[in-house]
């Protein structure tokens, strides 16, 4: 894992959003670029447009316009770049992404990575079963918590669409 002591990605972030992403934390790419979401491969910009959560189709180098349409990006570790399997759990940092939940009050928080949904849901008191794709009972004040599967190219495999479009819904407050 790669570590610096400032944040590789800015946060991007403010009141009362449709919807936060939460990753890990930022690949090799995305800390290279300076962008969310920049790997080849990732599905992460197309999906949003195709799923109807942004009217066009975003560039990850035009990251920070996502809050016009009530969006916002963050990542468990803010400090680390690499793959998941790397990165060390001592820099994620729960208590920090649970007071801007609570500050920032978006009506989703969708983990787009399920070993950093299930460090939040554990520590929400979920237990220790793998975390489900979806919508989950637990909350952060008033903030839904929605688990998708990840939009990286190396979990391909896993790769559902429909969890997206349910997210949507959510986000829209269709449920």
């Amino acid at each position: 894992m790669g570590r610096v002591p400032q944040h590789i990605l800015p946060e991007v972030l403010a009141a009362d959003l449709r919807v936060v992403f939460r990753g890990s934390a930022a690949g090799f790419k995305s800390a290279q670029r300076g962008a969310y979401y920049a790997g080849p491969g990732n599905k992460f910009w197309p999906v949003l447009h195709r799923a109807g959560l942004t009217p066009r189709l975003i560039a990850p180098a035009e990251f920070r316009c996502v809050l016009e349409f009530g969006i916002g990006l963050t990542d468990l570790c803010k400090t680390g770049f690499g793959n998941d399997v790397d990165l060390d759990p001592a820099h994620d940092d729960v208590p920090g992404l649970l007071r801007k939940i609570k500050r920032y009050k978006p009506r989703v928080l969708a983990f787009t990575v399920k070993g950093p949904a299930a460090i939040v849901l554990r520590e929400l008191g979920a237990g220790k079963a793998p975390p489900a794709y979806g919508l989950h009972d637990l909350t952060i004040g008033e903030t839904r918590l929605f688990v998708l599967t990840s939009p990286s190219g190396r979990a391909g495999s896993f790769w559902d669409e429909k969890w997206w479009r349910e997210l949507k819904k959510l986000a829209d407050g269709h449920r």
